[in-house]
Formats: C-alpha cells, structure tokens, sequence
C-alpha cells in the first residue's frame, strides 16, 4: 500500500510540472493550528502518507483523501512532506485564483487520489462532501492533477488525482468525516491522536 502511494504521488508531480502549473466536539490536540505550524519545524516527522489518509471504499473504486494542511503535513517524514508541499507550491496561483473566486483566502486543500481495482470503474468526483464541526462543506473547485481526470473512469489499477478546494471553515484539527459517492470515511479521530503524538516528538 506505502508502494501505490509513492507511486501515485510521483506520478501525480510529473503530471503537474509537465503542465507548469459520537464524535468529541473538542480537538484531540488543543494546539491551535496556526500555532502548531508555527512551531513545528521542517523535516523532523516519521510519519508516511498512509498513516494520515483516510480510505473509502467503493464498489469499484478505492479512494484515499489527504488534508495538505501544514499543520498535518509536516508530522510527515521528510521526502513525504517535500512532494505534497512541492505540489501545492507547483500549483498555488491557480489554487489561490479559484478559491478568490469565492472569496476564500485561506482555503482548505485536500489530495484526493482514485485508485480502479476493477476493470472500466466509474467515479463521480463531484460527489464529495465533508463534515467538520457540524457543517457539511463541498467543493468549491477540483484542480485536476493527472490527464484524463475529467473523463471519470479509471482502467484496472489506474489512478486520477486531483486536489479539491474547500471553504477556510473546514478544521482538519478536529473530527471530520470524508464522504465521496455516498459512503462516509472513518478514522480521523485516530488520526488526529497519531498527529498529536508525532508532533510531540518533533
């Protein structure tokens, strides 16, 4: 699994260069993000990508969502870290114009990678909502990061990315649920405990 998301990640970078462009209401770590950022130094972390993904399963169709939030990247150890914060970067002026375009300053970014495990799998990349601190949030706009993502099918062990714009009022400090296609994610309360516990060893 650490192998397919390396992979996906590289694949995702070339594509981008190549274009040039129950839950507890209280947070498991009370550091306020801007702080946590603010204190957390650049390649210290141990963390790897899947250890911070959350996975829903579809029929057809097995998708991981990952918050690019410095605040939860950087527990990532360091070449982890360095390929999604060069991916936003490779990206930033068309991120920045999308989310102005809804008078979002400061949007909230996720990495969402498609992964086919059966042959012509269909996926709907609209279909995504979450939940944060009782609001649901959708989309403001998909940046696609792989060609063909637009055409919302997948081959056999083949893999779309894209990176989705969300409003500033989503908190990846606190519990959050993922849902895409009607099937919720589960998992980052558990999350926010391994997060929590690799920002105190930074």
């Amino acid at each position: 699994m650490r192998v397919f998301l390396s992979m996906s990640l590289a694949a995702t970078l070339a594509c981008a260069s190549s274009s040039g462009g129950g839950a507890p209401d209280t947070p498991v770590d009370p550091t306020p993000p801007e702080q946590a950022t603010a204190d957390l130094p650049v390649g210290l972390g141990t963390l790897h990508q899947e250890d911070i993904a959350l996975r829903i399963q579809l029929p057809a169709v097995l998708v991981r969502a990952l918050p690019l939030d410095e605040s939860v990247i950087r527990v990532l150890s360091p070449d982890s870290y360095r390929g999604l914060h060069e991916l936003v970067t490779s990206r930033q002026a068309e991120l920045d114009e999308r989310a102005r375009r809804y008078g979002v300053r400061q949007p909230s970014l996720w990495y969402f990678s498609y992964y086919g495990v059966q042959p012509d799998a269909r996926f709907s990349p609209e279909e995504v909502i979450i939940t944060s601190a009782g609001r649901v949030f959708r989309p403001l706009s998909i940046v696609p990061l792989t060609t063909g993502f637009g055409e919302q099918r997948l081959e056999q062990r083949g893999v779309q990315t894209a990176i989705y714009i969300f409003d500033d009022g989503v908190d990846v400090n606190l519990p959050l649920v993922v849902t895409v296609q009607g099937v919720p994610s589960s998992g980052w309360e558990g999350n926010l405990r391994r997060i929590g516990r690799e920002r105190a060893l930074v």
